[in-house]
C-alpha cells in the first residue's frame, strides 16, 4: 500500500492525476516531513478511506508519531475552522466577523510538531475546503517563517492532486457498487 497503489487505482481518464501524484511524491522543495505530512493531511481532509489507508502506509517510517498526530490534528482543527471562517467570510452580514469565534483552537498554538509544518498542513486543508480567510491567514504565517512561494505552491499542488485522486476513487467505487 502506497502512493503507487493509489496511482494504480486511477483510470486512464484521470491519467494526469496519476502522473501528478508520481511527480509530487518526488517533490524536493519541501522537507520530507512537510511533504509527507501534506500528503497525509490532504488524504484525511479529502475523506476517501482507500486513499487515507494507502497514504498512511506510505508515511509510516517517513513520519514519526508526532508528525502523524500533527497532520491528524491539522485536518481536525481545520475541518472545524474552515467551515466557521468560510461562513464568516462569505456571509453578507459582516456582524459575524466582529463576534469572537468562541471555539477552542489550542492545538494551533501548541501542535506538538514544528509550527511551520503545522501551518503548511493547515494551509493544505484550507485549500481543499476552499476557505479563503484561512488560506490567507496560514499563508501569511508560513511566509513570515521563510517559506517561499514555491514551497506554498508545492503544498497546494499536493493537496489538489490528493483531493482529485480521492474524488476519482470515490466515483469509481460508487460506480462499481
Amino acid at each position: 500500500m502506497s502512493i503507487d497503489a493509489i496511482r494504480d487505482l486511477i483510470p486512464d481518464y484521470a491519467k494526469d492525476i496519476r502522473l501528478n501524484l508520481g511527480s509530487l511524491s518526488s517533490e524536493e522543495v519541501l522537507t520530507d516531513q512537510q511533504k509527507w505530512g501534506t500528503f497525509l493531511v490532504s488524504a484525511l481532509a479529502s475523506r476517501n478511506t482507500t486513499v487515507i489507508k494507502h497514504v498512511m502506509a506510505e508515511v509510516e517510517g517517513k513520519l514519526d508519531e508526532a508528525a502523524i498526530n500533527g497532520a491528524k490534528a491539522a485536518a481536525a482543527i481545520m475541518g472545524m475552522n474552515n467551515v466557521y471562517y468560510r461562513f464568516v467570510h462569505i456571509s453578507s452580514n459582516k456582524e459575524y466577523g466582529k463576534l469572537p469565534a468562541k471555539l477552542r483552537m489550542n492545538i494551533i498554538g501548541n501542535p506538538g510538531v514544528d509550527k511551520t509544518d503545522f501551518e503548511l498542513w493547515s494551509l493544505a486543508v484550507s485549500a481543499i475546503n476552499a476557505c479563503g480567510m484561512c488560506i490567507d491567514a496560514h499563508e501569511d504565517v508560513v511566509r513570515k517563517h521563510d517559506i517561499s512561494a514555491l514551497q506554498v505552491q508545492a503544498v497546494v499542488r499536493i493537496a489538489s492532486s490528493v483531493h482529485a485522486a480521492s474524488v476519482v476513487i470515490d466515483n469509481e467505487e460508487a460506480l462499481a457498487s
